[in-house]
């Protein structure tokens, strides 16, 4: 088992390896369990013999989830439970639940202790750790939300097994960007063989990225600086998702939206970028995302301005000067759009290589 601590003002663990749903322990005595309808019941069983939830909350699986009257209707839940100020809601399953679990027990009484089990690989490395909850609006994604710390995370790599390839690789997404933006040596380890459920470099790979946004968190939690740079290839990834109603996967449009990162990176900074857009290319190769639908640039720009990294002077992106040296940049948005006709051509090509390039250097 790996264990990655998460310092700053709200202190907490996060403990990676097999096993974990069945040895979790929190110190409060009532519990309010949120899962989704589409868990594995094993996986709510062994949590529910642990914790012995005064309520299971079950919602709709995946973003369907993450609405304002599906959060009310929790909260509702938890009232009819009588779930006190001094009990705790245990966020369980994939980001989206543990996003949804996360607002609610910021919003409950006015807060209550708040622990996930993220049973997704997407979930594990990105959603569970950092305390930023919410849900979205039909104006975008995440509108609404707080910074609400969890008190411990439990990356259980058993659940990974029951995820279909598909949806491992979306979660693979995250970490890849991690590597991108801070640790470079996860790049060629998440798309080894051997990084896969059961596999032999999956729980130090997945510790290492998880490492990464533990990093920052601990030094930005509330995104007043260096947060934002978790959110590479984000800006366009939750427009993709907006647009087409959630009909692409959070992790495949990051996957894109980190090309699209990737292309302006090398348009703003030069030459110093350029080899980026090699390493976005071999990961969209590696994960193989479902075809897009035809896009519209204004549409999805529509989405982009509103994208919360925004200020009163406009759109943010995280761009690369060069491998793991992020930057928050204004693009204009003539290039915005020149590189989206560019991304286009990039992404109708992806099926011409079946094999990734070669990393360059």
């Amino acid at each position: 088992m790996r264990q990655i601590e998460v310092t700053g003002t709200r202190p907490y663990r996060v403990q990676v390896g097999p096993g974990l749903l069945g040895q979790a322990a929190v110190p409060q005595r009532q519990v309010a369990l949120i899962c989704p309808q589409d868990l594995p019941a094993e996986f709510v069983a062994q949590v529910q013999r642990r914790l012995s939830p005064v309520v299971t909350v079950t919602v709709p699986a995946r973003d369907d989830c993450k609405t304002l009257d599906v959060m009310a209707g929790v909260l509702s839940q938890l009232a009819q439970a009588n779930l006190p100020r001094d009990g705790a809601v245990v966020g369980l399953g994939g980001g989206a639940v543990t996003d949804l679990a996360g607002f609610v027990a910021a919003s409950y009484l006015r807060g209550v202790a708040f622990y996930t089990m993220p049973t997704t690989l997407l979930g594990m490395v990105d959603a569970a750790v950092g305390g930023k909850t919410g849900v979205n609006l039909p104006e975008g994604k995440n509108l609404v939300g707080a910074f609400w710390p969890p008190a411990a995370v439990w990356c259980d790599t058993d659940t990974l097994a029951t995820l279909p390839p598909a949806v491992f690789r979306e979660g693979a997404a995250e970490a890849y960007k991690h590597g991108l933006i801070d640790d470079p040596s996860l790049l060629p380890r998440v798309l080894h063989p051997d990084f896969r459920p059961g596999g032999p470099l999956l729980e130090g790979t997945l510790a290492d990225a998880i490492a990464v946004k533990a990093r920052v968190v601990s030094r930005d939690l509330t995104e007043q600086g260096e947060r934002a740079f978790l959110n590479f290839g984000h800006t366009l990834a939750h427009a993709l998702e907006a647009v087409t109603h959630h009909g692409i996967p959070h992790g495949e449009a990051v996957a894109y939206g980190m090309h699209y990162a990737a292309r302006l990176s090398h348009a703003v900074y030069g030459s110093e970028a350029a080899s980026l857009s090699t390493h976005t290319l071999n990961f969209l190769r590696w994960q193989q995302p479902a075809p897009l639908p035809e896009l519209n640039f204004d549409d999805l720009n529509a989405f982009m301005a509103r994208d919360k990294k925004a200020d009163s002077d406009g759109v943010r992106f995280v761009l690369l000067r060069a491998l793991a040296q992020p930057e928050l940049s204004r693009v204009p948005g003539a290039v915005l759009r020149a590189e989206f006709e560019g991304w286009l051509k990039d992404m109708r090509g992806l099926g011409k290589a079946a094999t990734p390039a070669a990393l360059p250097g």
